[in-house]
């Protein structure tokens, strides 16, 4: 399946919302425009985590939004949400494939550009490399890329490059400059006070750095 990615995909994980209701949060980023939202959660029962994707998922799409759910292929299908996330441990992409059909969006995370190079030879519709910079938002980060890894990841590989890990707004220009379709935010947008305000402060920054790349 071909897909244009939105330019800022925004990851949504409980143990980074400081107690905020996960619905606040997604109501905040869709007032915003964003229009790619990612479930995380690591810790949540398989019941806990069908019921966060079944609501997130009715209101991003109500919104005209695409909605991925992390990690669990199970989850993303009884929900039919649009899409998948697979980490290095979950299930194989092509696995997934065969759970959720050619229709359904799947991201694969990679770290080294060995697993670039396998990815792009997978079914999994984009990839996302990282950690470009050191970051809170994992328990266990794997060893930072920094930006020149994701230059050669941009040559490893044809899919739609996601860049993940220690994004901010300051850096979003040298990210987009180095190769990154779209840039995964996790915590410098949902863990602030006014976090649509954030989110259209990225958008815009998102958008001036990809024209002045165009």
């Amino acid at each position: 399946m071909q897909i244009k990615l939105p330019r800022l995909y925004a990851i949504i994980d409980p143990a980074q919302a400081d107690g905020r209701p996960l619905m606040e949060i997604v109501d905040q980023l869709l007032a915003a425009g964003v229009k790619l939202v990612q479930l995380r959660d690591k810790h949540a029962s398989s019941a806990v985590l069908y019921s966060s994707a079944q609501q997130i998922g009715a209101s991003v799409r109500k919104a005209g939004g695409i909605f991925v759910v992390n990690d669990r292929a199970d989850v993303a299908r009884a929900m039919d949400a649009d899409g998948v996330h697979l980490g290095q441990d979950d299930l194989p992409v092509e696995s997934a494939r065969t759970l959720l059909g050619p229709d359904k969006m799947i991201g694969y995370s990679t770290h080294t550009l060995a697993q670039v190079r396998e990815g792009d030879q997978s079914s999994a519709d984009y990839i996302a490399f990282g950690p470009i910079w050191m970051t809170p938002s994992k328990e266990n980060p794997e060893l930072v890329v920094g930006l020149e890894g994701l230059r050669e990841a941009r040559k490893a590989t044809r899919k739609p490059l996601v860049a993940i890990g220690g994004i901010t707004l300051e850096n979003v220009p040298a990210v987009i400059e180095a190769g990154a379709d779209s840039v995964a935010v996790i915590r410098a947008l949902v863990g602030v006070t006014d976090i649509r305000k954030r989110a259209e402060e990225f958008l815009d920054q998102v958008s001036s750095a990809m024209s002045r790349e165009a």
